[in-house]
């Protein structure tokens, strides 16, 4: 872990654990490639403008980043956290100076099983921004689990489908790839994987899915950076096939080139 390049000390670290105030982005990193790297840097950007107010460094951002995964075996798993350690959480409009927090970690070493999830109603709190206070989805991912399922599959009071604590959802039905439409973080993956279906020739589009008709559909799945394209087993307890082309649109996203972080 390092900020700005350097070892992080307790105190620098204080205002983003006692306040949650930041945001970030999570990449997989192979041989110093990332798929969606510029849409990493997208995000990065957008978000910055948006929680501070300020201009980003993205290419002192890829450079740190780009350290860290060198000095971590490759495939890795690198989080980019914005945050400002001198926040004064009396006078947040104060100007800010957002610096740079870099983690790393191994990427998971295996394919993860079909994922069940349990729907729980939820909505974060400006879902357009990938912040770092993930109070809530956590919470909701842990009553999910008591409750017998592996995640939680969230849904607003009008019982529409968005997302679940740290990846988007999928459906596949007769018009191809449906992406639920509501309030809900676009994530890197999820537009590799729209990008992927439409040169595979599915039809991609976004409708509003309600939690029992996303039960009735031909099958569905999560995405994140780290996991990929993962299959959903069931949600509610209802099972869900596993298409053919479900898989092949996984392998398609995984044959996906990266770009040189």
């Amino acid at each position: 872990m390092e900020l700005n390049g350097r070892p992080v000390s307790t105190g620098e670290l204080a205002a983003l654990a006692l306040y949650g105030y930041g945001h970030f982005t999570t990449m997989l990193v192979t041989d110093l490639r990332v798929r969606g790297l510029d849409l990493h840097v997208e995000r990065l950007s957008r978000d910055c403008a948006t929680l501070f107010g300020t201009e980003l460094d993205i290419p002192r951002v890829r450079e740190l980043a780009r350290r860290s995964a060198r000095a971590h075996p490759s495939p890795a798993v690198v989080r980019v956290t914005v945050y400002d350690p001198a926040l004064d959480l009396g006078r947040p409009s104060a100007r800010s100076l957002p610096q740079i927090l870099v983690t790393t970690r191994s990427a998971p070493g295996s394919v993860p099983p079909p994922i069940h999830l349990g729907t729980r109603l939820f909505s974060r709190d400006t879902p357009m921004v990938k912040g770092t206070g993930l109070f809530g989805a956590i919470r909701q991912r842990r009553a999910a689990q008591l409750d017998g399922f592996d995640d939680a599959l969230f849904t607003g009071v009008d019982g529409r489908v968005s997302e679940g604590p740290t990846w988007n959802i999928g459906f596949l039905d007769g018009s191809g790839l449906v992406w639920p439409q509501a309030p809900c973080l676009p994530g890197v993956t999820m537009r590799l994987v729209g990008q992927v279906a439409e040169a595979l020739g599915v039809p991609v589009s976004t409708r509003p899915l309600a939690a029992v008709a996303a039960t009735r559909t031909a099958g569905a799945f999560v995405t994140n950076a780290v996991t990929g394209v993962r299959p959903v087993g069931s949600i509610d307890g209802v099972s869900l096939p596993r298409p053919d082309l479900l898989r092949k649109i996984s392998q398609t996203y995984r044959e996906l080139p990266g770009e040189l972080l």
